[in-house]
């Protein structure tokens, strides 16, 4: 939908894509006094089902996706856009987070059934787009503006249109519950494989979490391939863009021409710098409840600044500006960044005490130092692989005055080349908003190899 409304694209064309769209009523029975304020930006509620019947025999066999459809929400994404309308904030929400769904007629049955504990995904089963709404609103304290809803035959066919979307990923990545085997690399990915990609459950240990990141990591890839590759300025490549998305997207009955025109205007220019990513704090990834089994309990005082940040129209990513007298704060946690350090001025000693201080303020480094020629006398040196650039600036913010030399292939390990012999350590900050242990929110164009 970000690809939609940042085209820009004429009233007329606009008029008859908003035609195609299927409606749904996901505001239907809410209680407006009980509903959380309305702020300054616009709110979206994404949900991917795993509704299949669009899909050719062939496909289900190739990629992976037989059997019987649960009827439930595959994925949850909360988009803030912000008042200006030159920022999107997406938060993942974990499917299987613990809630109590509030009070509701069955969605199959029509009766009457009390408050009781679930998982998040459990709402749309029992009452649909209207119980997935308020049980979000309750979890978030976000006001809910528009309901998107987009199935598997919707997301596959818009990555083929667009011609693939390229994902990168430092291992080989094989599961072969989804069907996924990607080499190591960048590899531009088919609609089924994508699909497979932001499906599969049973990598790393068969965490959703890392599933979430996946996801991010293709949504922001999406957008750089649109903009990239100049589909949202191209009129007739656009058109077939949008209609291949609508076909099977649903969406409130708000959400129409004067509402995309609005923000189709304000989004030109949109690009991948203007996304940020983010997924909910927790507090624990297996909390287990009886009838339930495992679950996704969420860190309640983490998760209300993020939120708070949304309902404030502030953006999640990037570092705070630092308090008076205190350190900088960082984009990425400095335990979770490696570094080594070479000392090329001549003074004995100085690569330790480099060491000791980077070490001493969080960064994982090797604990020893060696010496080599001078590079750039008078200036310390950053050597690191582009696909870590979050990472390199939160070092760079450490040692100042030191200089950013990007490395292809390197890896994660960075390389501090000390060519100043006044070089000193600076004590930073980690991310006050973690969207995981040890990881700060990503922008868009800060996409890095899974």
């Amino acid at each position: 939908m970000l690809l939609l409304v940042a085209g820009g694209v004429g009233h007329a064309m606009v008029t008859g894509l908003s035609s195609d769209v299927r409606r749904v009523d996901p505001f239907d029975g809410l209680d407006t006094d009980s509903r959380p304020k309305v702020d300054n930006g616009v709110n979206f509620l994404v949900v991917g089902t795993d509704r299949r019947d669009g899909l050719s025999a062939t496909q289900k066999e190739r990629y992976n996706l037989g059997g019987s459809a649960c009827d439930c929400t595959d994925t949850i994404l909360l988009v803030h856009l912000s008042g200006d309308r030159h920022r999107a904030t997406v938060v993942s929400l974990p499917r299987d987070t613990y809630t109590r769904l509030p009070p509701h007629k069955n969605r199959a049955t029509g009766k009457q059934v009390p408050s009781r504990p679930a998982k998040l995904n459990a709402a749309y089963t029992a009452g649909g787009a209207p119980l997935t709404v308020r049980a979000v609103e309750k979890l978030t304290d976000v006001h809910v503006d528009h309901y998107l809803e987009v199935d598997f035959t919707s997301f596959m066919s818009t990555v083929d249109v667009l011609g693939g979307v390229p994902v990168c990923t430092t291992k080989r990545l094989k599961d072969s519950y989804s069907g996924l085997d990607l080499p190591k690399g960048t590899t531009k990915l088919n609609g089924g494989q994508a699909l497979q990609y932001v499906r599969a459950r049973h990598l790393d240990g068969g965490s959703d979490l890392s599933r979430m990141k996946r996801q991010q990591r293709f949504l922001a890839s999406v957008i750089s391939r649109a903009t990239d590759s100049g589909v949202l300025m191209n009129p007739v490549r656009f058109n077939k863009v949008a209609t291949t998305l609508l076909e099977s997207v649903r969406a409130d009955e708000d959400f129409g021409t004067e509402q995309m025109m609005a923000l189709g205007q304000a989004m030109r220019g949109f690009k991948p710098e203007s996304s940020e990513f983010a997924s909910v704090p927790l507090a624990d990834a297996d909390h287990r409840v009886p009838e339930l089994g495992s679950t996704v309990l969420w860190d309640e005082r983490k998760a209300a600044k993020l939120f708070t940040a949304l309902r404030e129209d502030r953006p999640l990513s990037g570092p705070s500006t630092a308090q008076r007298g205190g350190p900088p704060r960082v984009e990425v946690a400095p335990r979770t960044i490696q570094v080594e350090v070479t000392n090329a001025t001549g003074r004995r000693g100085l690569g330790a005490k480099i060491d000791r201080g980077l070490r001493g303020t969080g960064f994982a480094t090797t604990g020893t130092a060696t010496n080599a020629r001078p590079v750039r006398p008078g200036r310390t040196t950053i050597t690191y692989d582009p696909r870590w650039n979050r990472s390199a600036r939160s070092l760079a913010a450490a040692l100042p005055g030191a200089e950013l030399v990007e490395a292809e292939r390197r890896g994660a390990r960075m390389r501090v080349t000390v060519d100043d012999p006044h070089q000193r350590v600076r004590r930073v900050r980690p991310p006050e908003v973690d969207s995981a242990p040890g990881e700060a929110p990503m922008r868009g164009d800060e996409v890095e190899c899974d």
